[in-house]
């Protein structure tokens, strides 16, 4: 059964390469790396692990200054959420920590473009630009995280079957014989 344990590691790398490919601005699996490593890694490793997928994938993408300071933090704000679902894990709640993960990255993130850039005034009307442009990120952002999620966290679940039921076999067949 330490293959189970191993899974989550992998998927978290392959999601992570999937960011090398070319993909639709802001639709990509960074949230969903982060809370699938809150709700399966070992904790000590669970904000850890993600991030250091992001860092490895932005090392080929390349870095840009200040801003992946919010980035990073907001990643690693989804991580601390997926904790919420650690053996309580549904659909629902991964569907409400999802949608929570992609409002506290809007908000980070933002707000960072806000403060750490020249681009916005630093006014309360700079800020509220600053968000204002980034509605139509944020639409690709969430329906990215949905997808995502649907796709580690169900993956997962299928894998996992897959090995239990291989194994339990296994020793039903190890009895026959």
């Amino acid at each position: 059964m330490k293959d189970i344990k191993l899974i989550p590691f992998l998927l978290i790398i392959l999601a992570a390469l999937s960011r090398l490919l070319p993909h639709i601005p802001n639709f990509s699996p960074v949230a969903a790396i982060a809370i699938f490593g809150g709700a399966y890694l070992p904790k000590k490793y669970s904000i850890l692990i993600p991030l250091l997928a992001l860092l490895f994938s932005d090392y080929f993408i390349g870095f840009y200054g200040a801003l992946m300071i919010f980035t990073y933090v907001g990643v690693s704000t989804a991580g601390m959420m997926g904790w919420y679902l650690r053996n309580k894990n549904n659909p629902i709640k991964l569907a409400t920590v999802s949608l929570l993960s992609s409002l506290m990255f809007f908000i980070i993130s933002n707000f960072g473009v806000w403060a750490a850039t020249n681009w916005y005034p630093k006014t309360i009307t700079g800020l509220i630009s600053s968000f204002t442009m980034a509605i139509p990120f944020f639409k690709t952002s969430l329906i990215g995280d949905f997808f995502y999620c649907g796709i580690i966290f169900g993956g997962y679940a299928v894998v996992k079957t897959i090995i239990k039921y291989i194994v339990s076999n296994r020793v039903v067949l190890a009895k026959l014989v």
